[in-house]
């Protein structure tokens, strides 16, 4: 297996918002790797483009022009059917807003993704009851999202997020709708999940968050404008 989870090469992103405008170019020319096992956060001004390329690397968009190799597999020119295929399988999302359904349990939230993939019904109990334990909540299998906390319903999606196994876990401003405490422990939470090996690509606005991570990315108009290790991986390097 690849040493990279994501390679993104000469990625390009053009809209057209209606005939009359000119088109906008939310990307130009983005050359990204990320290792299995890092931890990066993405930064940026609003109109930066970050939100673009969040949605390039979860498929769920796809580049003007350039390469997006996932796993190595070049992902940027499946047809729909395909790209769905390897969302489900390959990527897990968290959400500022959770996106639970509130008339589900906790247990049948963590399973939807399963369905598409046409787990049994046994296995896909057992995998969110599995993916409940690693957040902390197994004990919370039948309770509905309005019965939890704001930091229990992240948890859960983190959950969700985990059930697939990823290859690729995607955070889009996860402590946004928490207060500073709750969010510290979601946050405790992806540090665990990164020395487990998991490779995580966060979104966020907020610096003490991104210095949480391994590597910053900073765009502007489209473009990265740096690309940085932070201060606890200088720390991590020293000690060793």
């Amino acid at each position: 297996m690849s040493d990279l989870v994501a390679k993104i090469e000469a990625v390009e992103k053009t809209y057209q918002k209606n005939k009359a405008a000119p088109p906008v170019r939310a990307l130009r020319g983005i050359d990204l790797m990320v290792p299995r096992g890092q931890y990066l956060a993405i930064m940026g001004p609003s109109g930066s483009g970050k939100s673009t390329l969040m949605n390039i690397i979860g498929c769920l968009d796809r580049p003007t022009r350039g390469r997006y190799l996932l796993d190595g597999e070049d992902v940027a020119q499946m047809n729909d059917e395909d790209l769905s295929r390897v969302r489900g399988r390959r990527l897990g999302f968290v959400f500022q807003a959770f996106n639970l359904i509130p008339q589900l349990t906790i247990d049948e939230n963590v399973q939807v993704p399963l369905f598409y993939q046409a787990a049994p019904r046994r296995e896909r109990r057992r995998r969110a009851i599995r993916a409940l334990e690693r957040v902390g909540l197994a004990d919370r299998t039948d309770h509905r999202p309005n019965q939890l906390s704001g930091g229990q319903m992240q948890r859960v999606a983190i959950a969700r997020a985990l059930v697939t196994e990823p290859s690729l876990l995607l955070a889009d401003e996860p402590t946004g709708n928490l207060d500073s405490a709750t969010g510290d422990a979601i946050l405790d939470m992806f540090d665990e999940l990164r020395d487990q090996g998991l490779t995580i690509v966060m979104v966020t606005h907020d610096d003490p968050v991104a210095e949480r991570c391994e590597r910053i990315i900073r765009l502007r108009d489209g473009i990265i404008e740096s690309d940085h290790a932070t201060s606890q991986v200088a720390a991590a390097s020293s000690l060793g």
